[in-house]
């Protein structure tokens, strides 16, 4: 029973910490003016012109910390807060993003697994949750077909999340190298723009260490149901 507990309350606790660590740094280095007083999107910019890449958009979207790079459209997408913004959090979560079109544009291989991956996870996502209810609910003969396929389903979650590790780590990896090599920020000012994406790429531990823990605790149902059988 403890093991149980352990696969549940550590993961979801350790994703409760990742999401007050993220909010905390962003909120503390969001306060805080670059000296270059350049926003979030020319930073972007440069980061990107320093690699060659001139065909990526850069969009403006609405919701908080909702930034992305979507690479098959080659759009990346800075929150109204950090496309205008000229804090250390908004230059370091923009670089970070562009981040990952230098990845694409070099054939970073692991970012190349991860895409290939996220076709199975629109499908596997949903699913997991379905079947992981049902699963539970109906665990006669209709859960002994539900929990498998549950268990495939988290599989592939859990793949995505720590192919995703290496992806998150590298891009920052190149943000704050870019936001230095480029004169966007002093050194001293590294020290926000590195708390600020370390407790970003917290929340991507946290995401992986979760369905992992998911993973296994549904291995364990399994494993029981069949002993019961």
């Amino acid at each position: 029973m403890m093991l149980w507990i352990l696969l549940l309350a550590v993961p979801m606790l350790l994703g409760l910490y990742a999401q007050i660590r993220v909010s905390s740094a962003y909120a503390k280095n969001a306060q805080i003016g670059s000296s270059g007083r350049i926003t979030g999107r020319e930073a972007a910019e440069a980061v990107l012109a320093s690699a060659g890449i001139t065909d990526v958009e850069i969009v403006e979207v609405a919701g908080h910390l909702t930034d992305h790079f979507d690479p098959s459209s080659r759009r990346l997408a800075l929150s109204s807060e950090n496309y205008h913004g000229e804090s250390l959090a908004a230059l370091g979560v923009s670089a970070h993003e562009a981040g990952h079109a230098i990845q694409q544009k070099v054939g970073y291989a692991m970012m190349n697994i991860r895409q290939a991956l996220v076709p199975m996870v629109r499908i596997a996502s949903p699913a997991v949750f379905i079947l992981f209810a049902f699963g539970f609910g109906f665990l006669g003969t209709f859960g002994k077909v539900l929990l498998p396929l549950a268990v495939v389903a988290l599989v592939v979650m859990t793949l995505f999340q720590l192919v995703t590790l290496p992806v998150e780590f590298d891009a920052s990896r190149r943000a704050k190298a870019q936001l230095v090599g480029l004169g966007i920020v002093t050194r001293d000012e590294m020290v926000g723009v590195a708390e600020t994406l370390d407790a970003a790429a917290l929340t991507y531990v946290a995401a992986f260490v979760s369905s992992l823990g998911n993973l296994l605790y549904l291995l364990l149902a399994l494993s029981g149901s069949r002993r019961h059988d």
